[in-house]
Formats: C-alpha cells, sequence, structure tokens
C-alpha cells in the first residue's frame, strides 16, 4: 500500500495508469465519492504491492532490508539510490514486494515456512482460492513478516450502531472498550445498553473490555473519585460490583479510566488498581488503565499528578496513553493527535514501563475551528471523511505540518466565516504506525469508533498483524 499526495493536475486516471492500478480499486480503498474531484494536497492510498519507510535515526539499508526480508540491492534499485551510504532520516524509501516463483513440487506450506509467513496470508495477498493448487512456474507476492500488535478501540455510539460498527472491523480489533459504566459514591456502576454490540464482540473474536469513569456529561468526577478512592468500604464494594458485571455480562477483562484525580489521591488511585487486580487476575480478567498524556514524572496538574505511569506499568496488563485532544474542541485551532508532541509522551513512558504494556492512543475524528476564535467558542467534530467533503465543497487545497504530521486546511463559509480544520489522513495515520513500530509499542488504542476513517483501517491492516486473545 502506497500513499500517493495529489499535485496540481493529476486526475485519479492518471495516478491507476502510473500505478498500474484500477480507478475502481483507488476509489474503493480510499471510498472516494467523486472520481472527477481530487483536491491538491489530498493524500491518496494507492492498492499496490510494496510500501514505503521513513527513514530513522540510526538505520541503514542493511538493517531496513532485514525488517522486512528484502535484498538491500532491490531497495537501492527502487530508489535509484546513488550512494547507498548516504541516508537521511526522514527520507521516504519505497519497498519492493517480496516474489517467489513457485517450484515443482512446492507447497504453500513450504514456501510459507521458508519466508517466515503463513499459507493464509500468501493465500490473501494472491487471492488463492485453494490451496492445495498452485502451479509450478507461477509468481506468487509474499507478504512482508509484519508486527504483531493488539488494537483497543472505545466506542460511545448506541448499541446497534455500535454492533453495526464492531461488524465491519472486527477483523481489525483485539478489544471493544464500550464508553463507558460510570461509578457512583456508592460504589455501584451506572449502566448502558451494551448487549448487541458485545454479541457482535463475540461474534468477531473480538475480547470484550469493561471500561469505567468516573467522567459525565456534565462532571470531570473530581469530587466523585476523590469520595470512591479514599474510602475503603466503597472500594470494596465498586471492585465486587465489577465483577458481577463482567461475570454477567461476559468482559473478559477491565479498563479503569479516572481522570482528573485529586493529586492527594494519587496513591489511593494506585492502591485501587492494586486491589482490583489481585482480585481480578484470579477469575482470568486482565486489567488496563487510560492515562493522560504525560512527558515527566515531574509533571503536575489535576489531569496528571494522580497518574502514576511507574505505577501502573508495575500494576496493571497494559496501558492506553491518552494521546490526543491536544487540538480539544473548547480550545484553539491546531493538530489533535501532533506526532511530535506523542513522541515525548511515549518516550518517558518508556522510561518507567515495558513497551509492551503501552498502547499509542489515536483519535480518528477531525475538527472545524471558526476563526479568529472567539472566547466560548468550540469547534466542530466529524469525520476524516466529512474533511474532505468539505475541502472539495470550498475547493480550497489541504496543507501538511511537517512538525506534527497533520493535515489542515482553511476555507470560508457562504455567510463570509473563515474556518481552520484539522484532521488525519493516510500519511498522518501512517506516521503513527510508524512510531508503534519504531519503539515496539504493545498496540494502537482508538478513540473514537463511528468516525468513517477507511484509509487508516486499510493502512493498519497493511502494516501489523492484529492480535486475537479469545
Amino acid at each position: 500500500m502506497l500513499v500517493h499526495v495529489v499535485r496540481q493536475g493529476e486526475t485519479l486516471w492518471l495516478l491507476a495508469s502510473r500505478y498500474n492500478v484500477s480507478v475502481d480499486n483507488i476509489m474503493k480503498v480510499n471510498e472516494l465519492p467523486n472520481p472527477n474531484q481530487l483536491l491538491i494536497g489530498q493524500a491518496i492510498l494507492i492498492p499496490t504491492p510494496g510500501t514505503t519507510h521513513t527513514v530513522q535515526v540510526g538505520e541503514n539499508l542493511w538493517s531496513i532490508a532485514q525488517s522486512y526480508g528484502v535484498s538491500v540491492n532491490s531497495i537501492i534499485m527502487a530508489n535509484r539510490i546513488a550512494n547507498p551510504n548516504l541516508l537521511l532520516p526522514g527520507t521516504t524509501l519505497y519497498i519492493p514486494p517480496i516474489t517467489h516463483t513457485v517450484q515443482p513440487g512446492e507447497t504453500l506450506w513450504r514456501i510459507a515456512n521458508r519466508y517466515q509467513t503463513t499459507a493464509q496470508a500468501i493465500m490473501n495477498a494472491n487471492n488463492i482460492q485453494n490451496p492445495n493448487i498452485i502451479v509450478a512456474g507461477t509468481q506468487l507476492l509474499i507478504p512482508w513478516k509484519k508486527p504483531t500488535i493488539a488494537v483497543n478501540a472505545y466506542t460511545y455510539q448506541k448499541d446497534a450502531a455500535a454492533a453495526q460498527t464492531v461488524n465491519e472491523l472486527g477483523h481489525l480489533l483485539t478489544y471493544l472498550s464500550p464508553f463507558a459504566y460510570i461509578i457512583k459514591e456508592d460504589g455501584t456502576l451506572q449502566p448502558f445498553t451494551d448487549e448487541l454490540m458485545l454479541e457482535a464482540a463475540r461474534a468477531n473474536n473480538v475480547t470484550p473490555m469493561l471500561s469505567i469513569t468516573n467522567l459525565s456529561l456534565t462532571d470531570v468526577g473530581t469530587n466523585l473519585a476523590h469520595e470512591v478512592l479514599s474510602n475503603p468500604e466503597v472500594v470494596e464494594r465498586l471492585i465486587t460490583n465489577i465483577l458481577n458485571v463482567m461475570d454477567e455480562k461476559g468482559y473478559k477483562g477491565l479498563n479503569v479510566d479516572f481522570e482528573y484525580v485529586l493529586p492527594e489521591d494519587r496513591e489511593n488511585y494506585n492502591q485501587f488498581l492494586q486491589l482490583v487486580v489481585d482480585r481480578l487476575h484470579p477469575k482470568g480478567y486482565f486489567v488496563s488503565t487510560a492515562v493522560a498524556p504525560k512527558t515527566s514524572g515531574a509533571q503536575e496538574g489535576l489531569l496528571y499528578t494522580a497518574h502514576d505511569y511507574e505505577a501502573h506499568g508495575r500494576i496493571v496488563d497494559f496501558v492506553m496513553l491518552m494521546t490526543y485532544e491536544w487540538g480539544w474542541r473548547g480550545g484553539p485551532p491546531q493538530a489533535i493527535s501532533p506526532i511530535n508532541e506523542m513522541q515525548k509522551v511515549v518516550e518517558y513512558a518508556l522510561s518507567v514501563m515495558p513497551a509492551d504494556k503501552i498502547f499509542l492512543g489515536f483519535q480518528i475524528y477531525a475538527r472545524d475551528w471558526k476563526i479568529p476564535r472567539q472566547v466560548g467558542d468550540e469547534a466542530e467534530t466529524f469525520s476524516a471523511q466529512e474533511a474532505i467533503r468539505r475541502a472539495t465543497q470550498y475547493n480550497v487545497p489541504i496543507q501538511y505540518d511537517i512538525a506534527t504530521q497533520s493535515p489542515f486546511f482553511r476555507y470560508v463559509d457562504e455567510q463570509g466565516q473563515a474556518h481552520e480544520v484539522w484532521f488525519e489522513d493516510a500519511r498522518s495515520a501512517q506516521a503513527k504506525f510508524n512510531l508503534v513500530k519504531q519503539y515496539n509499542l504493545g498496540g494502537i488504542n482508538y478513540w473514537v469508533l463511528g468516525y468513517p476513517f477507511p484509509q487508516n483501517w486499510a493502512l493498519l491492516e497493511d502494516n501489523f498483524e492484529i492480535q486475537k486473545r479469545v
């Protein structure tokens, strides 16, 4: 899968001819509504063999070739590299596909074993229907050995809508976290209708994870968290109620998302997590947490102090980094998930917890701010697909901020109001996947399902094998 950024004068037919793929296939993978409407600066996925790799500091052609299982010479030839010893960080390389010519007597399983992949992966890459029939002399595309990660997705869609989304994307999810059961001061949980989405999760081999929070639509839950965490009797009652819901509904794990916790409740929160693990692990349940995006242990504030990265990494099974919402709806226009800020959070997390316990947070929606922004204004939130539709409507080019690895554009509406939109596209999604691979992180955590973003899901499948627990 390749990413192409549209230049002036380029058409979908020109791109299809250049990359030797059909217009229909390009439209399908990008879910383009109109083949005649491409924007300058728009990132388009090209469904063709091969992939791209962004050179990191310390990498050389040999290490890159090894990681993809291809020869150094094939990369040199494909990229017309004049000096193999001069490879600058940030350079994007095209990695050509591996091909294998079937020899007489070879089986698909033998070929898969040779390339350390699976017969099913080769079948998928070559549209093979019957694995027992492969003809000598046939050229097979061999998929690279992709890193395996876990993928969680939160959803606050209504039950039936969430179920439909899970049925569409379930093959790319390890976990589903319906958001959320709200804790109460007496240790009970405020439930919601989740039967259909849980049924869809089980049908698609997705592990349901019970998400509990102190947040509500009208309150950040600071006092609520204090009332619960500071009272041992209420804590015991809450854990009992968590177990009751999990046993009754079929949840296999727990995600604790307590935010805006008082700094003085930091140790109470840590002790609560230890108690939860001690009660849930013997029953075969796992425990995870969601933490604010900290860049050091000394970072203080209502959002940060009580989130003890070292303790969470030691106590629970894995940790969701909430690496999003820099561009929040009540603030000024900016990238929502800027890669430069995300990297700082990841590097701090890695200093106090194992990489395989870290899930990188990734939001998959767009925001539209009125500019200049007035005090009290809130941005409109919608999908990446709607962002492209809006840019097309107003016929404005898409720009790309290199520092944050995020696309944006500006337009003026019919009333003369100026707007600035930040969103995600194939380039920004790939940048986040590169971060996961660079640091060997355990997974990705999506906030939140319900915003169509077909490029993301196509690239996710192209970059990773998705772990399944059940």
